[in-house]
């Protein structure tokens, strides 16, 4: 992707887009899952698209704001507004005063962008525009959504969403049903429901697993990263790359059966990032795994629910152990995290929020990933066909800067599947990092050489 791109935006005066029929208006808790410390932020993503010549005098603009009111009715939550009641607990006031919707335009081409469009993305501020007072969590639009019309006769659909209301696979639900109204649908395919009181905590609160992720750990030796001094670049992983750090292991380990590309990955990227950043040896490191618990509970939460339904499992240990010991110790590790989410892993999570005052995930010397190839937003369409990419606008987001690593899939130049990782780390570190990566897929014979610092096979793009 071209760096040194330049555009200009031209914005309309940001609107309330409210459901187009009268929707219930009432109050509706937030689960013990939903409100917790850790997703009160916005976190943003974004769509591009290509000019389809079947659209030719189709205005995505308003296309995508006539579906949004309509879509809204089903999804009336949206449009309310988030209240705060006794003991911190979030409720949504559904008052149909709706979600902020911004039209816009750019003198510039989906094709300049260049062939990969990948985090972090040029001039990203004017591809969603932080209307004034809009970005706190209570009392503010739970939804901003920007079109930007482009000169190529593509668009870009950006969203900014209330963490507290969704996950990424509720995210995306709502999504495909804005693309199936856009379509010309009547109704979603699937309808949403609430049941939010299906992760709440019980009564009486029993917190019956470890959860060593919400540890309030003190910050002693300054590890939080100051926002002025992030270097935002991502990475691809395509069969070569994780084939060479697959290499890394002992033969039991090598496996697919026994290790996912996930699980190597997180692996790696957690060994180099602990590396990176230089803390002393004694000092804890962790890696927090993102897992989707819908499927763990017995029976599955019910189709067409879109709130929070995901853990924060960790595994913990010293940063001379993990630079020390080879790979397989950090994938060891990571597997066993993993493994912990069951229905009552989640059920003890809402117990732990009610009676522990709904804290904060430890971001003290933490490394979080989350795995959203199986979201679906790349299959989001309006019209247009599919996205040419649709995801995470950049990593390192949520209340704690450089925390949070996204991986995306993603097609390289050459064709290959892959995932594309965003990685924001200060600058000095960023560069030891790179230099780590370098050398692990290196020792493998491959032929990968930093040029500049800024691109090589698995480099793709920096800021």
């Amino acid at each position: 992707m071209s760096q040194s791109l330049v555009f200009k935006v031209k914005r309309h005066e940001p609107e309330l887009v409210k459901p187009s029929k009268p929707t219930p208006n009432e109050t509706k808790l937030l689960s013990d899952i939903d409100d917790q410390d850790g997703l009160r932020f916005q976190i943003p993503v974004v769509q591009f698209y290509n000019y389809d010549p079947n659209m030719k005098g189709k205005d995505p603009v308003d296309v995508i704001r006539k579906a949004l009111a309509k879509t809204l009715v089903f999804y009336y939550p949206f449009a309310g507004r988030l209240r705060e009641g006794n003991d911190r607990k979030l409720m949504v006031d559904c008052n149909g005063e709706g979600v902020l919707f911004i039209e816009a335009d750019a003198d510039v081409s989906v094709e300049e962008f260049g062939g990969q469009l990948q985090p972090p993305f040029p001039c990203w501020d004017q591809l969603l525009f932080d209307v004034p007072g809009s970005s706190q969590v209570i009392n503010t639009p739970l939804l901003l959504i920007q079109v930007t019309r482009l000169k190529c006769g593509g668009f870009i659909f950006a969203l900014r969403l209330n963490h507290t209301m969704s996950d990424a696979a509720g995210l995306v639900q709502f999504m495909n049903a804005l693309g199936e109204i856009s379509r010309g649908m009547n109704e979603p395919s699937i309808p949403p429901v609430w049941y939010r009181e299906l992760l709440n905590a019980r009564d009486p609160p029993r917190v019956t697993c470890t959860h060593r992720e919400y540890e309030q750990i003190p910050d002693t030796k300054g590890t939080i990263i100051s926002l002025d001094d992030m270097d935002h670049r991502s990475f691809f992983f395509g069969p070569t790359e994780v084939a060479a750090i697959r290499a890394l292991l002992p033969p039991h380990q090598q496996q697919q059966h026994q290790h996912s590309n996930f699980e190597i990955l997180t692996a790696c990227l957690w060994r180099c990032r602990t590396i990176a950043l230089q803390p002393d040896t004694d000092e804890e490191v962790r890696i927090i795994c993102i897992v989707n618990a819908r499927g763990k509970f017995n029976p599955p939460l019910p189709n067409g629910f879109y709130g929070n339904a995901f853990a924060f499992p960790v595994a913990v240990t010293t940063a001379g152990k993990l630079i020390e010991n080879p790979l397989g110790y950090a994938l060891e590790l990571v597997r066993k995290a993993k493994a912990d989410v069951t229905e009552e892993y989640m059920h003890s999570i809402a117990d732990l929020m009610v009676t522990n005052g709904r804290p904060h995930f430890t971001v003290v010397r933490s490394y979080l990933v989350s795995d959203v190839t199986r979201a679906g937003f790349g299959e989001v369409e309006f019209g247009w066909g599919k996205a040419v990419y649709g995801g995470p606008a950049k990593g390192g987001v949520g209340a704690i800067p450089g925390v949070a690593s996204f991986y995306i899939p993603f097609k390289n130049d050459k064709g290959e599947e892959g995932l594309v990782i965003p990685v924001c780390l200060p600058t000095q570190a960023m560069e030891r990092f790179v230099k780590e990566l370098d050398h692990v897929l290196n020792n493998n014979n491959i032929n990968q050489t930093i040029k500049g610092g800024l691109k090589s096979g698995f480099i793709i793009s920096s800021l």
